[in-house]
């Protein structure tokens, strides 16, 4: 037998080794990142960010009470905006009351779900509760709700439902914002951070797994709506959920609105894009085009981001039949050209005028927009193209040299919306750093300045015009009615061509300028820019060369502004 003495030493000695070694494990935990005091809550898994990427394509739905009078969700609701300026064109007892005729009996979220699935879309994000407070579900937390409608019924629940059931995935949109509850943003202001991370606790676990939680806390920081507690009360609730950015914290993808995001390969990013103009359903809004549509998409996609595509649902609860028609549209297009969308990367050719790339694996898609001429050069690649095709059908010619890569396809089979030509490489595609095409314009990377720039903020200046960047544009203040843009060349340079791309169309009448003798004189003249305007005109020589905006709806706002020398013969 042993000694009993030495055998509580020996236990003595024993239990500290083990608290020695617990310790140090505990220690290397939190190192790693593995316990509650970590931050892993702050980013989804590397897993399930891929999986979100490699979809693509989604469904935005804003709807509500609000569509009886056919404005815009949140924004038209009159009263104070308590950390907002402005005010709605609709009285707040007349917006907080429309509920109580609201009665969707036409809804029918299966259809709904169909409609994304025959888009060719991967997921959908729904508007549970808006900046004017309503609850599009049956919150336990407000009687201000869905459920205390005429309608009665749960439309996040069903929803939820029919996704799971489809296999789309789904997501919540939530405003942290509330201008109906009466403790947001005031001395109570506590009272509502309970209140709505109740709502949120319950979306987390009443309706099945949540895939998306889309937040849009309009600039308010992370103190604003106590996020670090609330992110980890959700991935711990819906451990595999992709947050975005607008609750005060980088989470996991930035969100662009109404804009196809920058060239982007180190971060995720969404741009969140209207079918038509409003975000909720306005009756004769107006609706962009297939083009539109599908070169949003292809563009995002291009800048390495997803795009969720906006329909506003009619009062009766379906969704207006010609948004289903053009949503029906896309999803026809992708049934055929899909591969070069989904499960791909952006690049290596960055997005442009011209068009955008797209690659997987040893595979490039050149996504052709804009012709000129039937050659593309593009820059060169330190990879072998060993084979090409066109996925639109027809041939291309393709020279590959140390120079640059020229793509040649004859104009018959230049397609309106988009011409795919497809590049078998020696080696994967992501190896290749992006590169950008250069528009050939005279005016790129030139001295530029404004009359105007909104709010003075160096993102919205001058030379934003004339970056060769769609993602970036020159801006006014709200209410500028005229504004002007000029470039200095450096030197006095022919061109007779120019090309002008607007932001909203709010442009109603403009001319070109040029200046001669200490004058400006036009030597053209138009009253609507748009998406994209090509003008050729007789040759001018000039070193400064003016847009001259007489009259705009609102603010003007330009993409880009470029001039062009003629064509050798």
């Amino acid at each position: 037998m042993l000694d009993h003495k030495w055998s509580i030493r020996s236990f003595v000695i024993y239990l500290g080794i083990v608290l020695c070694l617990l310790t140090a494990s505990f220690t290397k935990q939190v190192e790693a990142g593995s316990l509650e005091t970590s931050k892993d809550y702050l980013q989804a898994g590397e897993q399930d960010m891929q999986a979100w990427r490699e979809m693509k394509f989604g469904l935005f739905i804003h709807w509500g009470p609000v569509s009886l009078k056919g404005t815009e969700i949140g924004w038209s609701r009159g009263g104070e905006r308590r950390g907002r300026s402005g005010k709605g064109e609709i009285p707040f007892e007349e917006y907080d009351n429309l509920y109580k005729k609201f009665n969707p009996v036409k809804f029918n979220a299966d259809e709904w779900v169909q409609v994304a699935k025959d888009a060719g879309m991967k997921y959908l994000v729904f508007t549970s509760k808006h900046h004017d407070g309503f609850s599009m579900f049956d919150s336990k937390h407000t009687d201000y709700k869905i459920t205390n409608s005429p309608f009665k019924r749960d439309v996040v629940k069903e929803l939820a439902d029919a996704c799971h059931k489809a296999g789309v995935k789904l997501g919540y949109y939530y405003s942290p914002v509330d201008w109906y509850h009466p403790d947001y943003r005031t001395e109570n202001h506590r009272r509502y951070i309970k209140f709505m991370h109740n709502q949120i606790r319950q979306l987390c676990t009443k309706y099945g797994r949540l895939d998306i939680m889309w937040f849009d806390g309009l600039g308010g920081s992370a103190k604003d709506w106590d996020s670090e507690n609330l992110f980890r009360m959700i991935r711990k609730l819906q451990p595999h959920i992709i947050i975005n950015n607008r609750a005060g914290l980088a989470a996991d993808h930035d969100t662009p609105e109404q804009r196809i995001g920058k060239f982007q390969h180190d971060r995720a990013w969404e741009t969140c894009m209207t079918i038509c103009r409003q975000w909720a359903w306005k009756p004769n809004d107006q609706m962009k085009s297939l083009k539109q549509c599908i070169q949003t998409l292809v563009s995002a996609v291009g800048g390495d981001g997803n795009l969720l595509f906006n329909v506003g649902p009619m009062p009766d609860g379906r969704i207006e039949p010609r948004q289903v028609d053009r949503l029906r549209e896309m999803g026809i297009w992708l049934s055929k050209y899909g591969r070069s969308i989904y499960g791909t990367r952006g690049g290596p050719f960055k997005t442009g005028s011209w068009g955008a790339s797209t690659n997987k694996d040893k595979t490039i898609y050149i996504h052709v927009f804009n012709w000129d001429g039937d050659t593309l050069s593009l820059p060169p690649i330190p990879k072998k193209i060993i084979a090409s095709s066109v996925l639109t059908g027809g041939n291309a010619t393709v020279k590959q040299t140390k120079e640059a890569i020229e793509i040649s396809v004859p104009k018959a089979y230049h397609q309106e919306i988009d011409t795919i030509i497809v590049l078998k490489l020696d080696g994967p595609a992501n190896e290749i750093t992006p590169r950008a095409l250069s528009s050939g314009s005279l005016a790129t990377a030139k001295k530029a300045r404004a009359s105007n720039v909104y709010q003075n903020m160096r993102q919205y200046s001058a030379d934003k015009a004339v970056d060769d960047d769609p993602a970036t544009r020159w801006a006014t203040d709200t209410g500028t009615g005229q504004a002007w843009l000029e470039v200095d060349l450096g030197k006095s340079m022919t061109f007779d061509r120019a090309v002008i791309s607007e932001e909203f169309d709010r442009v109603k009448q403009f001319e070109l300028q040029y200046k001669e003798g200490g004058q400006w004189r036009t030597f053209n003249e138009g009253t609507k820019i748009g998406r994209k305007l090509n003008l050729k005109f007789s040759p001018v020589t000039a070193r400064h060369v003016r847009l001259n905006i007489l009259k705009a709806s609102d603010g003007p706002t330009i993409r880009e502004f470029q001039l062009f020398a003629p064509k050798s013969r």
